[in-house]
């Protein structure tokens, strides 16, 4: 049986990747441990690790209730990385995907579970050098969890549209917002949870997959939302890796504003339609972003993700003032009603040098603060 570890609600954390380039030609170079090594001189007691290629590195708060106390939290770690990355004549970024890396270049880091990662997989494992934002929120109890991801499913192209910045990848532009997400769905565990109700029938899932030797741990699933039951959380994993650590934060506190709501309407429950409309939906914002179109599964209508995101924006006013997160959704209201896009900036930087290289010497600057 899997033990949901039940957490205090709405508690919250997100995790990183972020991109190691070197400061020559800024393609992305194997960094990590050196970046690491410096690092830890330094008792900083901060979640600092490697991932799965060695241009990868993660960074993930801790547990908070107040989105400004890990904005605080997240600007003292990028501190921290900055100095080390500067002693090594390294740049660090956001960004979805490197623009012009080719994945046959990398190297997984030698760990044991990417290695067996990249012994499965094969050149999947290599592909899935891109970049993400996780956000986790916390959930008193397994059935929670079950019920809070469904209803975030609902939103999902919220989350992509407004983080979307992997516009070119390989040294093209995709023509997509997101083309993160895209080499993510070429892993057979993939996609969303199964329509389980609740903590029991989501065990009996686990443990027949289990049992049949597909999974060994939720570590397995690479779906979209998962429960992560040793945390006590449900974890969103489709945003892109913002440009700016202001917006990964209020990517956070949104998802914990949508949460309190739907913790308080306990007359809306989980739909199975959701699941009709959810890959389109989720299409339309990977290669559209805020101009893409959204289904809505419970009354059919259709509207662009962009004023959906508006009318959402409103629906949790009151919310987010309890929360105080309203300067927060303020900020990605402004994001929304302009069309500005993580996504938009590297085009237009790319329109302006006609250089991807000199993108990504921007996009660091940028996460940086140079």
């Amino acid at each position: 049986m899997l033990e949901f570890n039940n957490s205090t609600p709405l508690t919250m954390g997100v995790e990183l990747e972020l991109q190691i380039v070197n400061r020559r030609d800024y393609n992305l170079t194997r960094g990590s441990d050196d970046l690491l090594q410096i690092i830890n001189k330094t008792d900083h007691g901060y979640d600092i690790k490697p991932e799965i290629t060695e241009s990868m590195i993660e960074i993930a708060t801790s547990v908070h209730t107040d989105h400004t106390e890990m904005l605080t939290e997240l600007k003292a770690m990028r501190a921290l990385l900055v100095t080390a990355a500067d002693k090594l004549n390294l740049g660090l970024a956001g960004g979805g995907a490197h623009p012009f890396q080719h994945w046959e270049d990398q190297r997984i880091y030698p760990a044991d579970r990417y290695r067996l990662v990249s012994e499965l997989y094969g050149y999947l494992a290599k592909q899935f050098t891109v970049y993400g934002q996780h956000i986790h929120i916390g959930c008193a109890s397994g059935n929670e969890a079950i019920r809070l991801s469904h209803l975030l499913a609902r939103h999902i192209p919220h989350f992509i549209a407004l983080s979307a910045s992997s516009p070119f990848y390989q040294g093209v532009d995709t023509t997509f917002q997101s083309s993160r997400l895209t080499s993510i769905n070429a892993f057979p565990l993939s996609g969303t949870m199964p329509f389980v109700t609740d903590w029991e029938s989501f065990n009996t899932y686990f443990n027949k997959m289990a049992q049949l030797g597909i999974v060994a741990s939720m570590k397995d699933f690479y779906w979209d939302i998962r429960p992560k039951p040793e945390y006590g959380t449900v974890e969103i994993r489709v945003c892109d890796t913002p440009l700016t650590i202001e917006t990964a934060v209020a990517l956070g506190a949104y998802a914990q504003t949508l949460s309190k709501h739907f913790f308080a309407q306990r007359s809306l429950q989980p739909l199975q339609d959701t699941y009709l409309t959810y890959t389109y939906n989720r299409f339309q914002a990977c290669r559209f972003g805020l101009s893409g179109t959204l289904i809505d599964p419970r009354s059919g209508s259709q509207s662009t993700i962009q004023d959906d995101i508006l009318r959402t924006l409103d629906m949790l006013k009151e919310v987010a003032d309890e929360l105080g997160t309203a300067d927060a959704l303020e900020m990605l209201r402004m994001r929304a009603l302009t069309g500005q896009s993580d996504a938009g900036w590297l085009r237009q930087s790319h329109g302006k040098s006609g250089s991807l290289n000199d993108v990504v010497r921007q996009q660091s600057a940028v996460w940086m603060g140079h």
